[in-house]
């Protein structure tokens, strides 16, 4: 019986360190897709001469860009089309300290119809941002920042115990 207890424990323990490790790996790999995409987003304003802006949301993001008479979706089956976030996924967007409100249900809103919080300009220069996600239970956050400059880069914060 005691033998049974032990390897059902050791199971336990295993499936929770799989677990953990899983979710510390989609954190991080929404953080480098994130990142890596808003850079593709800012050199092709800079290619086009035509402004691209980010929409954040809780549940996901999407790109737009700027047209004549409004901000346009990006098509749904390029680089910058719309992406979800993994489920859990915690979102805190700020500009220059102050939050920033996230959109709602990025999915079932026409994306005409959204401003964008993030701009990339043709010029080169971008709007200053930061952003934190977290997942779930896993001690980790990664903040993203974006300088006037077009400048990202990103930090891995350890949580408090």
């Amino acid at each position: 019986m005691l033998v049974v207890v032990v390897i059902t424990a050791v199971l336990v323990a295993a499936l929770t360190l799989s677990v953990g490790a899983t979710s510390e790996r989609q954190l991080a790999n929404a953080s480098e897709r994130f990142q890596a995409l808003l850079g593709h987003a800012c050199s092709q304003a800079e290619l086009s001469g035509r402004e691209i802006g980010a929409v954040i949301g809780a549940d996901g993001y999407t790109f737009l860009r700027l047209d004549g008479d409004g901000w346009r979706a990006l098509a749904d089956d390029g680089e910058l089309r719309a992406r979800r976030w993994p489920t859990g996924m915690r979102v805190e967007l700020s500009h220059e300290g102050r939050p920033v409100a996230l959109a709602t249900a990025l999915a079932t809103a026409p994306a005409q119809q959204q401003s964008p919080q993030l701009v990339c300009f043709s010029s080169g220069e971008a709007t200053p941002f930061t952003l934190v996600l977290a997942l779930g239970e896993v001690p980790m956050r990664y903040r993203l920042k974006g300088d006037e400059d077009g400048t990202l880069t990103a930090d891995r914060i350890e949580s408090q115990p």
